[in-house]
């Protein structure tokens, strides 16, 4: 196989910022002439998918990524199936959200989410205090095997590629959703600014999975992107429990999960340590949480006696 084509630094520099910073103008742009919230930002999260799968054959970081491992489909059918289920549970967790929202203004007498804000500042608000929640969860998932068995579907891709952001076991993407966008229902966030988070998760989740050549220099302080999300993947744990942020890195920064080392480069080859039965088929990874003591023997089977 012939070695990759360096990709120019100015791609590598702009590739990013340039799709993101296009698909956020573009919504905003939809949603002040009119167009309703949810609308305005399937579009521009659609051209900015359609881009990065096409980037990922013109500069990928490793070939080998781009060569199906028999979990295209896996992928596609977790990603379909999660979209239809926040689909579903967006309107019970922003209607339950508003319902306490409204008796917190109505006993403290005052709104709590800057709404007076532009679009533009309050976008990052959300995205700093929506994270939170995530956050949290997406630690616990890696330090309590009660919650691992959810979370142990996303790190069993074999590759890192655009669909695969979408590969979550339901319970394990509800964990994070209903919290992350319960917060921001009941601190008052409007739906305008909920549907640019929605927008901002999803490019930045195909971004955070792309094999493409990028780099974001001093933007990995604030987004948890490739760089940062490539040793998330590790199969030596030591490196995946680090930069648990979705979307962004500051609660990583803060509590000490930040991991970025200059000396060397993140790891080809991810994965599940030893775990080798754990099941490749969309079906059985619905059901491995609950199958989870047979997985773990049978991978326990599965490993070479040492001599």
């Amino acid at each position: 196989m012939s070695a990759n084509r360096v990709a120019p630094a100015a791609f590598q520099w702009s590739v990013f910022p340039v799709v993101m910073g296009g698909s956020i103008a573009w919504s905003i742009y939809l949603i002040l002439t009119g167009a309703d919230a949810a609308t305005a930002i399937l579009l521009p999260q659609f051209v900015a998918i359609a881009i990065v799968a096409v980037l990922e054959h013109v500069y990928p970081l490793h070939r080998r990524w781009n060569l199906p491992r028999d979990d295209v489909r896996v992928d596609a059918t977790h990603s379909i199936s999660i979209a239809v289920m926040i689909s579903v549970a967006t309107p019970f967790v922003v209607a339950g959200g508003v319902v306490f929202a409204g008796w917190l203004s109505r006993e403290f007498g005052i709104g709590l989410w800057p709404t007076e804000w532009p679009l533009v500042l309050q976008l990052p608000l959300a995205l700093v205090i929506g994270e939170l929640p995530g956050y949290t969860v997406h630690r616990l998932e890696h330090e309590w095997d009660g919650l691992w068995r959810f979370h142990a579907t996303h790190h069993s891709a074999p590759r890192l590629y655009w669909l695969n952001a979408g590969r979550f076991h339901p319970i394990d993407s509800l964990l994070t959703f209903v919290p992350s966008y319960g917060l921001l229902v009941l601190l008052g966030c409007p739906i305008e600014v909920l549907a640019l988070f929605t927008l901002v998760s999803a490019v930045h989740g195909i971004f955070q999975h792309a094999n493409v050549q990028l780099k974001l220099g001093v933007l990995n302080h604030f987004f948890s992107m490739a760089e940062l999300h490539r040793w998330h993947h590790s199969k030596t744990m030591d490196e995946a429990n680090h930069n648990y942020g979705q979307t962004v890195i500051l609660w990583d920064t803060l509590f000490g999960t930040r991991f970025l080392p200059k000396d060397r480069e993140p790891p080809a080859e991810i994965g599940i340590p030893d775990l080798d039965a754990f099941p490749m088929t969309w079906w059985a990874q619905i059901q491995s949480p609950f199958q989870w003591a047979r997985i773990k023997s049978d991978s326990a089977l599965r490993e070479p006696v040492a001599q």
